[in-house]
């Protein structure tokens, strides 16, 4: 039980860090409310399952220098260059609305916007670099009884339950109307910032690629 333990607590603690994933939750959770980011959590709750089972079943492609990582890499990086120029573009453009999000429980978005946020959230997740190298370093940690494959199910529902309950955590508490409230001046600077932020990521990947 301590191997899980540690795992699961490494994993936890990454969650922690905000990172794109954060970000593009935030803002559509604040811009179009906690329905839409839901999809978005499970758009990348999808794709962080994608890597976990990749991970444990020790695909290559997850291995550092290998052409199809480098070329997903620069992918990740172009798709976070286009996010950060989307939210600096779009800043202080989405209207929040605080009596819609306190409308009926029934309201929520058109089912093409939801499918749509659903695409966004998996492409965030499944072109993050970053979580590929977490998930294959976790996938290494495992030795013995804790690598066969009734534990390496485990962990996987694990992690994939943590990562969609986590991120509709996130999407509820930023999209309450006490918290829209709070934020609507502030929205346009936090759209710009984490458009800043994501362009960074996206630069200092490729900075790395190009040093090699």
């Amino acid at each position: 039980m301590q191997p899980f333990l540690l795992i699961a607590a490494a994993h936890f603690l990454a969650l922690l860090s905000p990172g794109p994933d954060f970000f593009l939750i935030a803002r559509t959770s604040l811009a179009s409310g906690w329905r839409a980011a839901s999809a978005v959590c499970l758009g990348i709750a999808l794709a962080n399952g994608v890597f976990i089972v990749t991970a444990f079943a020790g695909v290559a492609v997850l291995q550092p220098d290998s052409m199809l990582f480098i070329a997903l890499q620069l992918a990740g990086s172009g798709y976070l260059l286009y996010l950060g120029v989307l939210f600096i573009r779009h800043a202080g453009k989405s209207a929040l609305s605080v009596s819609a999000s306190k409308g009926s429980p029934a309201a929520g978005p058109a089912l093409g916007t939801w499918l749509r946020a659903a695409g966004m959230g998996f492409l965030s997740g499944i072109l993050n670099p970053k979580n590929a190298l977490f998930y294959a370093s976790l996938a290494a940690m495992l030795t013995g009884p804790h690598a066969s494959p009734g534990w390496k199910a485990l962990y996987g529902s694990w992690m994939f339950g943590t990562v969609l309950l986590w991120d509709l955590l996130i999407a509820a508490l930023i999209g309450n109307p006490a918290v829209i409230r709070h934020f609507a001046r502030a929205l346009p600077w936090l759209e710009r910032i984490s458009g800043m932020v994501l362009i960074a990521l996206a630069l200092g990947v490729i900075t790395v690629l190009w040093l090699r």
